[in-house]
């Protein structure tokens, strides 16, 4: 398989990846969510995504560009805005 060498196929992949993290992760992140705890009680889900991402993109590409930590932010952070927190 050809490495993605395009920025937006980069971004499309970094996206579902989160997106599969969040899908099959929800019940911890809402928990990591709630006691301010998201990242710790999800890091290995996001490294294991993280280097699947580096796997499939260009070497160049993925140390020039953070597309995987913004779909994380995007998908698992902003899209749970609803979820009651002291956090915000």
């Amino acid at each position: 398989m050809a490495l993605i060498d395009t920025p937006e196929a980069a971004n499309r992949l970094a996206r579902a990846i989160a997106s599969d993290v969040s899908l099959y992760n929800e019940q911890k992140i809402v928990e990591g969510i709630i006691n301010d705890t998201l990242f710790d009680k999800i890091k290995d889900e996001i490294e294991e995504g993280r280097e699947l991402y580096k796997s499939r993109v260009a070497p160049d590409l993925f140390d020039r560009t953070n597309f995987y930590d913004r779909a994380i932010v995007d998908v698992l952070v902003k899209a749970k805005g609803h979820i009651k927190s002291k956090i915000w």
